[in-house]
């Protein structure tokens, strides 16, 4: 059974050792982010997810590519 006053997986596993029982919360700060995937605002949205003890993916994060562009570095 889920322990409420948990606030994220690291805290359910300092106190039972394991994250089985960790269920993440969905509260009003839950949104879907457009950061492509391995972008560092990805990345930076993910952690503070981990950190509120939210989900790790949202039904409205950016699923592709597209409409992207980037910088082409020539190689050496």
């Amino acid at each position: 059974m889920p322990d409420p006053k948990l606030k994220n997986v690291f805290e359910a596993i300092l106190k039972y050792g394991h994250d089985e029982d960790f269920a993440p919360s969905f509260d009003g700060h839950f949104k879907g982010t457009q950061a492509p995937a391995g972008s560092r605002e990805k990345l930076d949205v993910m952690a503070e997810r981990v950190k509120m003890g939210q989900p790790l993916w949202h039904d409205k994060d950016r699923a592709d590519y597209s409409g992207l562009t980037g910088a082409v570095r020539p190689r050496d």
